[in-house]
């Protein structure tokens, strides 16, 4: 026998009721906001007479989540299980959650962005970086602007414009989204002039191509790849004595700027920031979020004479950064005031440093957590973690990864299935086999994990 339509109205769960068990990871708001659809379209169903029987609250909840599922963010958190560290793709480096606060206290609320507090007057929305980034570096002066790439064009636009800028050929490099160097040098109004060849440039290839009309001596770091064997290119102090005994500027674009010495986690050398300027150059410009493990920004650090004229760009109003990514950088940076507390508290460089052993630790966790899901086969495998984001391109890192095999879904179809969870999981694909590389996973998403493949299976 059917229910009446009153009795049937009368049992409907509350919105409050319904709320208290719908997944807590749905934003409070637009879980609300579904719910309460979803309650009056089943009351409209009632009255019209196409539904005589209630649906139980497991199953109005599974229609409310089915909602939610649609409802959800274009840009979403995945759970990276790729093992590359700084992946281009997944948003590059992942904050600490020191900096979450500091971001929610700052950006959530009124700030001094461009107040000063001392004065009661407008101030600059660059002051707050440069007391603790000169710490940091030893720079005269700094200015951050929205990424790298408007960094490198913001500099040559000013310093450079109908200007001839030496550049070592080997040096003419592309990176991510057709990015090109000597594109960047013609659209800040400069003249490129190539110096040396390919793999060999010398400090007398730039002595001969020097002239009146001579505006800097550019290097840069060639992040994406490199040319190895037979090669030489100056040092860094013979170019700036070089380029200082014509009054001209050295620029140095080092791409991914370094803080600390990364030789103690088996990486090849790299200057960092403060060695490059104390070897001369006069600006050097760097990403924010590679391997500092900061927000996307465009950092330029060095001698105060040529950063002012900069300020004075008009083109800095178009590329100057947000109270959000000036509030991350800043917390970022005041991480790296003591060594241990940046290696333990940025995700990045965490990730980086973990041993083998640790690795393993970790992936032995995680296939315990996996091994009683039923059709699914989970093995431990050595394999091999990069860094990602055009740092050390022919370096890799000895990592531990649990592999996922199944009679039930094919290696593509488990990885479909996977990337279709409610937080994505992003794996790769070897030899037939789903790999989650545990290095770029936090153990705090291994039950993420888990929950999404229960329910796959």
């Amino acid at each position: 026998m059917t229910q009446t339509i009153q009795t049937i109205l009368s049992k409907l769960p509350s919105v409050d009721v319904l709320l208290k068990k719908i997944n807590p990871e749905y934003p409070h708001g637009i879980a609300k906001e579904i719910t309460q659809k979803v309650l009056t379209e089943i009351r409209q169903e009632v009255l019209s007479g196409t539904k005589t029987v209630l649906e139980t609250d497991t199953e109005i909840i599974t229609r409310i989540e089915k909602k939610l599922q649609e409802n959800q963010f274009s840009l979403r958190r995945v759970i990276n299980a790729t093992g590359t560290v700084i992946h281009t793709n997944l948003g590059r480096s992942s904050l600490s959650s020191q900096v979450q606060q500091q971001v929610m206290e700052t950006s959530f609320h009124y700030s001094n962005l461009e107040f000063d507090l001392a004065t009661g007057k407008r101030g600059s929305r660059y002051s707050h970086l440069v007391s603790i980034i000169k710490k940091l570096t030893g720079a005269e002066d700094v200015l951050v602007v929205n990424n790298n790439a408007a960094a490198v064009l913001l500099v040559l636009s000013t310093l450079t414009q109908n200007k001839e800028v030496l550049v070592s050929r080997g040096e003419l490099v592309e990176i991510g989204g057709a990015f090109r160097i000597p594109d960047v040098i013609t659209s800040s109004g400069g003249t490129i002039v190539e110096v040396g060849t390919t793999n060999k440039t010398h400090l007398t290839d730039y002595e001969r191509a020097l002239t009146d009309e001579t505006g800097a001596v550019l290097k840069v770091h060639t992040s994406n790849y490199r040319i190895i064997g037979f090669t030489e290119t100056p040092e860094i102090s013979e170019l700036a004595k070089l380029a200082h005994s014509q009054k001209l500027p050295l620029i140095n674009d080092l791409g991914s700027g370094l803080f600390l010495d990364m030789r103690s986690f088996g990486l090849p050398y790299e200057p960092t920031i403060k060695e490059v300027l104390e070897q001369g150059c006069d600006v050097v410009t760097f990403s924010g979020d590679k391997l500092l493990g900061g927000p996307q920004a465009g950092i330029i650090v060095g001698k105060k004479e040529y950063i002012e004229k900069m300020k004075q760009n008009q083109l800095l109003r178009a590329l100057r950064i947000d109270k959000m990514t000036l509030s991350a950088l800043e917390a970022t940076f005041a991480l790296y005031l003591d060594e241990k507390v940046a290696l333990e508290a940025i995700p990045t460089l965490q990730m980086i440093s973990l041993t083998e052993q640790e690795c393993l630790t970790k992936a032995k966790k995680l296939a315990d957590m996996l091994s009683a899901i039923p059709d699914l086969n989970v093995t431990i495998e050595k394999d091999h973690s990069k860094i990602g984001g055009g740092s050390y391109p022919e370096h890799v890192l000895p990592t531990m990864t649990v592999s996922l095999t199944s009679k039930k879904y094919s290696a593509d179809h488990l990885q479909v299935k996977l990337r279709m969870a409610k937080i994505p999981i992003i794996s790769r694909i070897k030899n037939d086999c789903n790999l989650l590389d545990v290095r770029t996973i936090d153990e705090a998403e291994f039950s993420m994990i888990q929950t999404s493949l229960i329910e796959i299976f």
